[in-house]
């Protein structure tokens, strides 16, 4: 393995591809890098090595080191449209060059009137190369910005024998550039074929975007398409469709505002996206976590290998003892054939435990961020997490964080396990990235700790121990509270922290409405610890058993005894309390190794729920059977995810039957995720023993927001009056079932409870550290008074409007935020 160092093009400010405004780069579809934003105008190559693709649109430049690695810098974004104005090359095509040696010069205020960014892409588009040691913040040009590791992966299509060629005139208003060079290669991805582009003198391999752009392929030219491999015909089909449907690229009449990372604080106040609620004061507190360093050569394979064992071990250990989904999910990376053996021809080629296992890491992730599914980000970002637990117990340094009690932490992420190590000791958490429902949000939900996600870069502008205010609940940081206002707060978390006390206190009785009207609140579990803490938090029942902890990141389905036995944990967790467990539901941000399925463009829409079921009805019936032998002396029920048709229901019902019979069947539901669900849910009704709702996709389903879209954050409401009134209409078609329940983030939100209540939802089930909360609100309202309250919200104009409205309900009993 060789190491390749690639130096600044220019001087600016370094920072992830994410930050890129163009999915084709942030979604890493061309390769890992860095982003550059810019401020000289003389752009450097990266290394010693070979021009090798410099477009006639002068607006990038790709060069190619001794050792394969190849490099491409894309100055700025939707430049192409320009037509070189700006750019001057200082050289050409196949020229030599030296590390440092002017590329081209840039007029940037010229290139900025034009573009939608100034943004400058620095990615990796060789096959196998992973990155590390990466720059953040100020650069320099010339400066070392990262380094890429090589001879990591080979990849390749083996001819079948097949072969296919078509001519085809490209519809591409500025021609094959980044974007739809990166969008052909990811099109033929899943598909054994070697496809080839040939125009005129020149030909380029389909999944290497430097050489389709180094074609300099024009609208309207004709061009052919060729492949070799079991799928030709379908490579040249799919590709030639592509070309002459003009891969959905923008036409360049005027350039479009681009969005920009950094969120500045206006009137005092930074705005985010809220991961946990709750309100904090402190002193701010800055996390910068540097990288774990090792040694790179070891010293014999037997003693690495036993140091790697031990180390592993450890971390399995503490996953095990941290406990919930998450945790369970990281500890399946430990148990993962591929890392593992990627780490163990780390050994034999004479690394080290550490350096071996973190280029099996990296390399892994990089993958995944590959993948042009930001989903799967976060699914790296926990690998990462792996990586730096397994190396602090190879080097001695232990997850143990340096952070002093009641302050509010400020960082640009955190990994999980990060998270849990400041649980309990700090006031609250703000961080410049992330989201509501990334793992660490997820996390500290369940913990109680108020973190704001997503804030951007004005975090920076906060100085280390400067006393500030965490609104979580609010989405906003007040960055120079005055004395009055630090006091004000102060107050309201003393009433807070009282009013909690008696909330805990009156946790554990039954929940009524103000006029005893019965409200179940039961609790969304995902482990046997969560069990436990949601029974002492008040919880009656689990209204949700997530079961993908089970089934995450392992080669193969767990078998039905290894079912029974966590089901029947949790079972006995709840001391005879309702159990309901809803059935594995693959999907986007949890991929299942055994349960492979093509690449998706949208998987939120794809093989979800009850579909994959049906793709696999054999990992079903192992489950339904698996379900069917817990014992409690309450009810236990099933609950299918995703349904949308009478269809579907029917299928899951028989096959419940078949599983366990129907003298033996548990009681069987149903979770309203799609608003056809909700349409039909009278012709459901007769079909299922209760429904329940899922708030978090039905809002992203009815409104058309991806509910992780980093830019929608905040917006996929459920409180909509469009989901609203979905949810009112379910109940109405569900009136025959035994229960409506509520089982997604809104029932966690102590601001929607008298709302549903009042559209006729009779059981919640929340986050367990929001029970006692729940509770509490419910009890304040009449029925009459939650019915007039929705009646209000199904009429309001926005998701805003209907949270100003139950605020005021809230208000005259305090501000409990």
């Amino acid at each position: 393995m060789s190491q390749v160092t690639v130096h600044a093009p220019f001087d600016g400010w370094a920072g992830p591809l994410d930050e890129a405004p163009d999915q084709v780069f942030s979604g890493r579809m061309l390769g890992d890098g860095l982003a550059v934003d810019p401020t000289s105008g003389t752009l450097l190559a990266p290394f010693d090595g070979v021009v090798t693709a410099l477009p006639a649109s002068r607006h990038a430049v790709s060069v190619r080191h001794a050792s394969g690695v190849e490099v491409l810098i894309h100055v700025g974004l939707e430049t192409v449209g320009l037509g070189g104005q700006g750019f001057a090359p200082q050289v050409k095509e196949g020229d030599r060059v030296s590390q440092g040696q002017a590329l081209l010069t840039v007029d940037l205020d010229a290139v900025a009137r034009g573009a939608v960014s100034l943004i400058t892409p620095v990615v990796v588009t060789s096959e196998g190369a992973v990155l590390s040691t990466r720059a953040a913040g100020p650069v320099r040009a010339g400066q070392p910005l990262f380094r890429v590791s090589t001879g990591v992966a080979e990849t390749g299509v083996v001819s079948d024998g097949g072969e296919a060629s078509r001519s085809v005139a490209v519809v591409l208003p500025v021609g094959l550039h980044a974007r739809p060079a990166a969008k052909l290669g990811a099109a033929i991805k899943d598909l054994s074929a070697d496809a080839r582009i040939v125009a005129g003198s020149k030909e380029g391999a389909v999944r290497s975007p430097i050489a389709l752009m180094a074609l300099g392929v024009a609208n309207g030219q004709t061009v052919t398409v060729s492949a070799t491999g079991r799928d030709a015909a379908r490579a040249v089909d799919r590709l030639v469709e592509l070309l002459a449907g003009g891969l959905d690229e923008p036409h360049h009449s005027a350039p479009v505002a681009a969005p920009t990372p950094v969120r500045a604080a206006r009137d005092g106040l930074l705005t985010g996206a809220t991961g946990s609620p709750g309100l904090a004061i402190g002193p701010a507190h800055w996390l910068r976590f540097a990288a774990v360093e090792v040694v790179e050569l070891g010293e014999g394979y037997h003693i690495e290998a036993g140091r790697l064992d031990r180390a592993v071990a450890q971390a399995d250990e503490e996953l095990r003892v941290e406990g919930g989904d998450v945790m369970a999910a990281h500890r399946a990376f430990l148990d993962d054939p591929e890392l593992r053996g990627a780490a163990e021809a780390g050994l034999l080629n004479g690394l080290s435990a550490g350096a071996a296992w973190r280029d099996a890491c990296q390399a892994a992730a990089a993958a995944m961020r590959a993948l042009s599914d930001h989903r799967m980000a976060e699914r790296a970002d926990d690998l990462l997490d792996v990586e730096r637990r397994v190396l602090l117990n190879l080097t001695g340094g232990g997850t143990k964080i340096d952070a002093p009690e009641g302050v509010i932490v400020l960082a640009d992420e955190l990994l999980p396990s990060q998270l849990m190590a400041l649980a309990g000791r700090v006031a609250g958490i703000a961080l410049k990235k992330g989201g509501a429902t990334a793992h660490v949000s997820l996390l500290a939900s369940g913990l109680g700790l108020p973190l704001l996600a997503a804030v951007g870069h004005g975090l920076d502008a906060i100085e280390q121990g400067s006393p500030i205010v965490l609104d979580a609940t609010e989405g906003r940081i007040e960055l120079t509270p005055s004395p009055a206002r630090l006091a004000e707060a102060q107050d309201r978390l003393e009433m807070n922290r009282l009013r909690q006390a008696a909330v805990l206190e009156a946790a554990a009785q039954p929940c009524h409405t103000a006029d005893g009207v019965r409200i179940e609140v039961f609790a969304n579990l995902a482990s046997t610890l969560e069990a436990a803490l949601a029974v002492k938090a008040g919880a009656e029942g689990c209204g949700l058993l997530r079961t993908e902890f089970l089934f995450a990141d392992r080669a193969q389905a767990p078998d039905e005894a290894e079912q029974v036995a966590a089901y029947q944990a949790v079972a006995d967790a709840l001391q005879g309390r309702p159990l309901v467990i809803r059935t594995l539901d693959p999907a986007g941000d949890k991929p299942l190794a055994f349960l492979p399925t093509p690449p998706e463009a949208n998987p939120a829409l794809g093989l979800r729920g009850v579909r994959a079921a049906r793709s696999r009805p054999d990992i079903l019936d192992a489950q339904l059977r698996a379900i069917c032998a817990v014992k409690s002396t309450a009810p236990v029920a099933v609950m299918i995810p995703m349904v949308s048709s009478v269809e579907e229901t029917t299928w899951a019902r028989e096959r419940l039957d078949a599983a366990c019979g129907r003298d033996n069947r548990p009681l069987f539901g149903l979770m309203i995720e799609t608003p056809a669900a909700a349409v039909i849910a009278d012709r459901l009704a007769p079909l299922v023993d209760f429904v329940s709702i899922g708030t978090n996709d039905l809002a992203q389903y009815t409104l058309a927001m991806d509910r992780e879209h980093p830019a929608l954050t905040g917006q996929c409401d459920a409180l909509h009056p469009a989901v609203l009134r979905l949810i009112g209409q379910t109940v109405a078609g569900a009136r025959g079932v035994k229960w409506v329940g509520v089982c997604g983030g809104l029932a966690s939100d102590p601001l929607a409870a008298p709302i549903l209540v009042g559209l006729g939802v009779t059981e919640l089930s929340a986050a367990p550290a929001a029970v006692a909360e729940i509770k509490a609100t419910v009890r304040r309202f009449t029925m009459e008074q939650c019915q007039a309250l929705a009646r209000r919200a199904l009429v309001a104009p926005t998701a805003e409007a209907v949270r100003s409205l139950a605020r005021e309900a809230l208000a005259p009993a305090g501000d409990a935020r």
